[in-house]
Parts: C-alpha cells; sequence; structure tokens
C-alpha cells in the first residue's frame, strides 16, 4: 500500500444517508492510498436509482466533513464518474466489490476505462454484508418521521427526480400499498413517491356524491388516518378552497399536519366533477377572484416547503389553450408553487401544447397532470413534454370496486365464500402488511 499521502490522490463515491460500518472500512481503505476526495452523490443521483436519502445533500455534506479520512469533498450530480474523474485525475477509485454485477457493471467499466488514459487504478476491496443504509434509513424514517421532514420531501423531490409519481389514497390501507408498493428491473427501483388525497374516492367510499357533500373536517381525519402509518408526502385535492375566509383554516390545518401540498381548482359554485362529459352547470371563477386565493394561502403557510398548487380548469370548461396559458401566467405570478392543467380528452395533446407554450415563459412553474382519460400516455412522454408530478387519481378505489363485487356476487352465487378465496388476498397476507 501506498503511504506518502501528499503525492498520491484517491476518489471515493458516497451517498452517506447514515454512516456505518461499511463506509468507514472503505475510507480507512482508501486512506492508506492517499489523500481523500470523496465524491457525495446528490439528491438528483441517488434518486435516479432508489429512494431519496432521509437528509439534504448539505446535511450529508456535513457529515462527510467531520470524518477523519476524508480531505475534499465534491458533488457528484450523476451516476456516472467520468464527469468529476476527469476534473480530479485521481491516482486511485476505491469501491466495493458489489458492483461488479447488477446496474453498476456498465458505470464500473467507464470508470476503469476513464482512469486508464493517466494510469489510474481501481481498489475493489470486499463489500461488508449485512450493512445497508437503505435498510438502515428505513427502519429509522418509520419511527422518527415528523411532519416537518414529510412536509419537506415533495419540494425535494421535485428537484431530485424527473417526475414525481403520486398514487391515489383514499384510506389507511391504501396508503401502506403506495408507501410499500416498489418493483425492481435491472437493479433500478421504481416505486411510488407520494399519496393523493382525491375528493372524488373520499366521497365515494362513503356514498356520497363528489359535490364536496363530505366536508373538509371528515377529510381531514381521513388524512390523519394516513399520516398515522405512512412516511410519504401527501397531497391534498381541496376542490375550490371553499370560500376565500376558509382559506387560512385549510392552509394551517394541512401544514400543521404534515401534508405537503394542496390543490385548488379555479371553479365555482356545486362541484360537478370534472370528468363528466358534460359541464355546462360548472362555473369558473374570475383570474382576480381566484389569484385572490391564492395569495391568501400563500400569505398564510409558514413553511416554504408547504406548496400550493393551482389546477385551471379551461380545457375541461371548453374554453380554450389560449384561456389556459392567461390563468397560467397569473396564477404563477400570483406565488402558485405549480400549475396543474387539467383535461379530459383521451388523449394528451392539449396539455403537451399547452406545456408547450407555458414552458418557454419566464414565470413557469413545475407542472402537475392527472391522465385519468388518457391512461395509454407513458411517463417518458409526460416527462419529455415538461410534466414533473403525475397523479394516478382513482385507480386504487376504481380497482377495489370491481373486485369487491365479484367477490359479493360469487358469496351469493355459491352460498359460501370458497369459490371466491382464489381471487382474494389470504388473511396473513393482510395481516403482515399491518405491522
Amino acid at each position: 500500500m501506498k503511504k506518502n499521502y501528499h503525492k498520491k490522490s484517491v476518489y471515493v463515491t458516497l451517498a452517506v444517508d447514515f454512516v456505518h460500518d461499511g463506509h468507514i472500512n472503505i475510507l480507512n481503505v482508501a486512506k492508506n492510498y492517499g489523500e481523500v476526495t470523496v465524491g457525495l452523490l446528490t439528491d438528483k443521483a441517488i434518486g435516479s436509482y432508489k429512494k431519496l436519502p432521509h437528509f439534504t445533500f448539505e446535511q450529508r455534506k456535513k457529515i462527510v466533513e467531520n470524518l477523519k479520512q476524508v480531505t475534499n469533498i465534491i458533488e457528484q450530480n450523476e451516476l456516472d464518474y467520468t464527469k468529476n474523474l476527469n476534473l480530479l485525475k485521481p491516482n486511485y477509485v476505491i469501491h466495493g466489490d458489489d458492483w461488479k454485477n447488477g446496474f453498476q457493471k456498465k458505470i464500473r467499466q467507464k470508470v476503469i476505462k476513464t482512469i486508464k488514459k493517466w494510469s489510474g487504478k481501481l481498489i475493489e476491496p470486499k463489500y461488508t454484508k449485512g450493512i445497508s443504509s437503505t435498510i438502515i434509513k428505513d427502519k429509522i424514517f418509520k419511527v422518527a418521521t415528523t411532519p416537518d421532514i414529510r412536509k419537506s420531501r415533495l419540494k425535494r423531490l421535485l428537484e431530485a427526480k424527473d417526475i414525481v409519481r403520486i398514487l391515489e389514497s383514499h384510506n389507511a390501507l391504501t396508503g401502506l400499498i403506495a408507501e410499500g408498493t416498489s418493483i425492481k428491473e435491472k437493479g433500478l427501483e421504481y416505486e411510488f413517491d407520494g399519496m393523493w388525497s382525491s375528493s372524488l374516492t373520499d366521497s365515494a367510499t362513503r356514498g356520497k356524491p363528489d359535490n364536496q357533500s363530505v366536508d373538509y373536517s371528515i377529510r381531514y381525519q381521513a388524512v390523519n388516518e394516513i399520516l398515522e402509518v405512512t412516511t410519504k408526502p401527501i397531497i391534498f385535492d381541496a376542490d375550490n378552497g371553499g370560500r376565500l375566509e376558509h382559506i387560512s383554516y385549510m392552509v394551517k390545518t394541512l401544514e400543521r399536519s404534515g401534508v405537503s401540498a394542496m390543490i385548488i381548482e379555479d371553479k365555482i359554485g356545486l362541484k360537478r366533477n370534472s370528468l363528466f362529459k358534460v359541464q355546462k352547470k360548472n362555473q369558473q371563477d374570475s383570474i382576480p377572484n381566484f389569484v385572490k386565493k391564492i395569495k391568501k394561502a400563500i400569505d398564510t403557510k409558514i413553511s416554504d416547503d408547504f406548496m400550493v398548487i393551482a389546477r385551471i380548469e379551461s380545457l375541461i370548461l371548453g374554453k380554450g389553450l389560449e384561456d389556459a396559458l392567461k390563468r397560467a401566467k397569473y396564477y404563477s405570478l400570483a406565488g402558485a408553487d405549480a400549475i396543474l392543467i387539467h383535461s379530459k380528452e383521451n388523449s394528451p395533446d392539449e396539455i403537451f401544447k399547452f406545456a408547450k407554450k407555458y414552458r418557454s415563459k419566464i414565470y413557469a412553474k413545475p407542472l402537475v397532470c392527472v391522465p385519468s382519460t388518457y391512461s395509454k400516455t407513458y411517463e417518458k412522454d409526460l416527462i419529455k413534454n415538461g410534466f414533473k408530478i403525475v397523479i394516478y387519481a382513482n385507480q386504487m378505489l376504481r380497482s377495489a370496486y370491481p373486485a369487491m363485487l365479484q367477490t359479493a356476487r360469487s358469496i351469493l352465487k355459491n352460498r359460501r365464500a370458497h369459490e371466491s378465496e382464489k381471487n382474494i388476498s389470504s388473511i396473513k397476507e393482510v395481516i403482515n402488511l399491518i405491522k
């Protein structure tokens, strides 16, 4: 091993949400080869392949700065090492041998090819098994989530990810599904980033029409039930927010609970769901009045992390693209944190046209969409057209209803439950979901 520290440079890439034995082992090896520069992965780099870290980049940087093995820290904004390696030209790169397989295999090969230009060497200590920041984080996060931590994650996700994936959750059980469901493909993890508290599904599960028959106090109670058993961000469907005088109470209640955002729509009068074909009875608020609601919400919130999202109904009501763009301008300038452009068309063409024009403006904010009717649209196309949040707004309820109906009919038909068992979860599976 090389002991002449001041002449040799070493590069180590870390995420470091929590420092554990594996990190220390790698850094101790690295220190034996020279001065250690840590390429600290940003939220964006980490979010590209697994869950967002518990701590922010700046918090993680402070942790690494206090490790005695580390001389320098540099941001690494992507999983690809190439940019930083060409900048630093280290003599050695240190990484555990666990990246020889899986999605990091190609990254490893690129590292070898890059450092070969200046005769750099890759050192691969044996991976420390049984220790993982992800496992540690998950255990701690489940018991250490506070309203402020949860509330702040939506904005961090927006900065870190190409698109934030939100799933409708109408009760604590669906919240647990949104919280825990994930898949892995080619080493990458895919999951839902947060939950949507929908007025439609909150009403339907109570057997009432989606016209604000279920008051906000009951809906707040449902949100709190989800908050009790989950950790991910929640976006609240606030309909039109009620009267101007009601906005402050709503913002205070949601923010205090740990909700990350509220979405208010620019319709007035008795609510009629936006996806109904006939919208003649629906009326749109005036721009000045709706701007007052946005400003009231912005002025009321205490934390910059709580987001106020304006939902534009111009396309739903047949008022056209120009009206939608005009409203987007005024709502953005009023302080809305994001814009939801709503559509009931079977294709995304009209929201893509809106996005193209809106994104060119200096006042443009992140875009949100709800692909209930244009469900064939892939997330990659939403990303390409500038959308940052996609809300799957009612699929959980819609999938539950036919399944429950089928079970009920099966029991009636067969005068027993046995025939329905093949289509339903085991009792053990349900019990294990609730820990």
